[in-house]
């Protein structure tokens, strides 16, 4: 264990280059992912970084686990001009995990209407996408789907991976770019 440790601390860089991160394979071109994101992030509604409010409406927490994998070393989506933040007001994408329950309904609504326009919804895994394994109960309201909020980008997996999850944060910010309307859009699934 202590040979982990000491490893990790003397090796000086931990975060994998941006190539490999949206690319399972080695090119000697750059990944289109890649530069799509690059040219994304500088223009639009964006001007250099994306922000994000999570809002969790009932998961398991697996689908937690991968976002907070993007704040890693590995990932390191602070470089690509990701941040969390605490205020739907402040944020550019809310971020949905988990089937909704009856009692977080309201506060999905409420977090919805304070995010200023444009605004965008990315639904994140399985239970939010209407593929999980609970539906309509006393306890659920249904999927993130079925709440009445305008789902942009949804992202099956249970729970899907941090790259999918930069591919579905990269399709909304180029729907947001084209000048898309997010009201009443057909829902785009990774």
């Amino acid at each position: 264990m202590w040979s982990l440790i000491r490893q990790r601390l003397t090796t000086p860089i931990a975060t994998e280059p941006l190539e490999e991160l949206f690319s399972h394979v080695a090119t000697e071109e750059p990944d289109p992912l890649l530069v799509q994101w690059k040219q994304n992030i500088r223009r639009g509604p964006f001007y250099g970084s994306l922000h994000i409010r999570h809002v969790d409406t009932g998961s398991c927490n697996a689908c937690e686990w991968e976002l907070t994998a993007l704040l890693n070393p590995i990932y390191d989506a602070q470089r690509l001009g990701i941040d969390f933040v605490a205020s739907p007001r402040h944020a550019d994408v809310l971020v949905v995990t988990g089937g909704v329950t009856r009692n977080l309904a309201q506060a999905l609504e409420l977090t919805y209407e304070a995010t200023p326009a444009p605004k965008a919804v990315l639904a994140i895994g399985a239970c939010a996408c209407g593929t999980g394994l609970l539906g309509q109960t006393y306890a659920q309201r249904g999927t993130a789907l079925d709440s009445g909020i305008p789902i942009l980008v949804t992202v099956a997996g249970c729970p899907p991976s941090p790259p999918e999850i930069l591919r579905g944060l990269l399709n909304i910010m180029t729907i947001l770019n084209g000048g898309a309307a997010t009201h009443g859009h057909a829902t785009t699934a990774i």
